[in-house]
């Protein structure tokens, strides 16, 4: 990545339904640092829903956007950061994200839709939600995989107890960026 160095102290990836704004509130609170989830950034910043973004203006547009401020959170905040699920197809955006310490929480279908549900704020999952989030993680899965430096599976552990365990890791110097590996 150009420019200043990233500040984030650990970055959460996954698919919608793993639990990344969930885990990331307890995990900064754990770190004692702010939680940035960057969907909820993008929404601040646009006045409007992801999904409005997407149905006003489409994908690639809502993508650019997304992109801009994962850019943005890596190099000014200093604490946790939750990507959105689809965050990581930018190359760039991977690349930058193997400059940080970042954690792909990892989930299956059967526990993804439940938590997530079937409403409109997920756009796309709207139509077919089973067969579109297979498509997607069988796309998306090599590249969580490709900038992580932690896998941690959100089927069975309780929240704090992930949490803990990516907390722990950081202490450990077990977490770094993929860069340093």
């Amino acid at each position: 990545m150009s420019g200043p160095a990233s500040r984030a102290r650990v970055v959460l990836v996954g698919p919608p339904g793993a639990g990344k704004s969930t885990v990331g509130q307890v995990l900064a609170r754990l770190l004692a640092v702010e939680l940035l989830d960057t969907d909820d950034a993008v929404e601040r910043r646009e006045g409007r829903t992801i999904s409005d973004i997407f149905i006003e203006d489409g994908e690639p547009h809502f993508r650019a956007l997304e992109h801009a401020e994962v850019l943005r959170a890596l190099a000014e905040h200093d604490g946790v950061v939750a990507l959105g699920g689809g965050a990581v197809e930018h190359p760039d955006t991977r690349e930058a994200l193997l400059t940080v310490p970042v954690v792909y929480l990892e989930v299956s279908m059967a526990k993804a839709l439940p938590r997530v549900g079937l409403s409109g704020a997920r756009p796309l999952l709207v139509e077919s939600p089973r067969a579109r989030w297979k498509a997607l993680m069988d796309s998306r899965r090599p590249l969580y995989q490709e900038v992580a430096g932690l896998v941690v599976d959100t089927d069975t552990e309780p929240v704090e107890r992930l949490a803990t365990l990516v907390a722990e890791a950081l202490e450990r110097g077990d977490l770094r960026p993929r860069s340093e590996a």
